[in-house]
């Protein structure tokens, strides 16, 4: 059987085993194949494993060979799946590798912009509590207490309880918009309310849903217009579920008191990006997911996921 893996989670030197796909079939390894050369890459492959490159109809179609794929990531927007569907090729994802790293980053960012941990400490470092200051503590940012506030989560799914329970840890108030309701959740005291209810009274406003068309943008012009003002909005998702102007505009406005993001609509952005330059704006670059033990777990379930396919019961097929 062959087997070919166009990218990968990001590795140093002995971080990831692929020994047991090589077990497997004959297997190619990318760290980054090509967008371009996808189909001349995966030729007469049968397997094909995937990050983040574009499985395109074309790409499908051209590769005759393909009958299934292991999608090495939750979100599997990079693959028509439609078209694999039609040529009968099952798309499996993992979908849970790294549930609580990645809510540990949403909760890291939303700390940085409640306590400024970063730039305080530069500060320090510049002198400014030292023997000159003369003083014992300073600040140009007050800390922002979270008890008695309001975090509204949007996506209520694995990463999206984590964040829950980390919030109602910190004395807050959680409501939330989704589809599918946790009786687990509501034990907790999280309620479940509609978008508009949600916009109109978090003081926090964190983004865990996936990427489709009804979700793409939908923290925009109009639903930042429903918000409180100085509202705080973290997205470590994906980045094409904000209007990224429209998010800048605000932040310069001051609708928006502060944003933290690890995923923008563009990977990487481009440095007019008006994201870049907006104030309290705060951009880590994609790395919620990139603990070692994510990355080892994330690989680990791709494989298992294929060893089913073999074993004639697919697993976490999304088509």
């Amino acid at each position: 059987m062959k087997i070919v893996v166009l990218d990968h989670p990001r590795e140093n030197p002995g971080e990831i085993d692929w020994s047991e796909l090589e077990r497997l079939g004959e297997t190619r390894i990318y760290s980054r194949a090509p967008a371009d050369r996808l189909a001349e890459i995966v030729g007469d492959a049968e397997v094909v494993f995937l990050n983040k490159s574009p499985l395109t109809r074309e790409v499908i179609e051209a590769c005759p060979n393909i009958k299934y794929i292991s999608v090495i990531a939750t979100g599997y927007n990079t693959v028509d799946v439609q078209a694999a569907a039609e040529r009968g090729i099952p798309v499996s994802n993992v979908p849970s590798y790294g549930t609580g790293a990645i809510a540990q980053h949403a909760i890291a960012l939303l700390m940085e912009i409640t306590n400024h941990v970063a730039y305080n400490d530069a500060e320090v470092r510049k002198g400014r509590q030292g023997e000159e200051a003369g003083d014992w503590c300073f600040w140009d940012y007050p800390s922002i207490e979270l008890e008695n506030k309001t975090m509204g989560i949007i996506g209520l799914g694995r990463i999206g309880q984590y964040v829950a329970r980390a919030a109602v840890a910190f004395g807050m108030k959680v409501v939330a918009f989704d589809k599918f309701e946790s009786d687990e959740m509501k034990g907790i005291g999280v309620e479940y309310v509609d978008l508009d209810t949600l916009l109109g009274v978090s003081d926090v406003i964190s983004l865990h849903c996936p990427l489709f068309e009804d979700t793409k943008g939908i923290i925009n012009r109009e639903s930042i217009a429903k918000m409180k003002d100085g509202v705080i909005i973290i997205n470590n998702s994906r980045g094409a579920l904000i209007d990224g102007e429209a998010l800048a505009e605000a932040l310069v406005s001051g609708k928006v008191y502060a944003a933290g993001l690890d995923a923008m609509a563009t990977e990487p952005p481009s440095l007019d990006d008006p994201l870049l330059k907006a104030p309290n704006c705060f951009i880590t670059p994609h790395i919620s997911w990139a603990a070692l033990e994510c990355r080892q777990r994330l690989v680990k379930y791709s494989i298992d996921n294929f060893k089913s396919y073999l074993a004639g019961k697919p697993t976490n097929v999304v088509n």
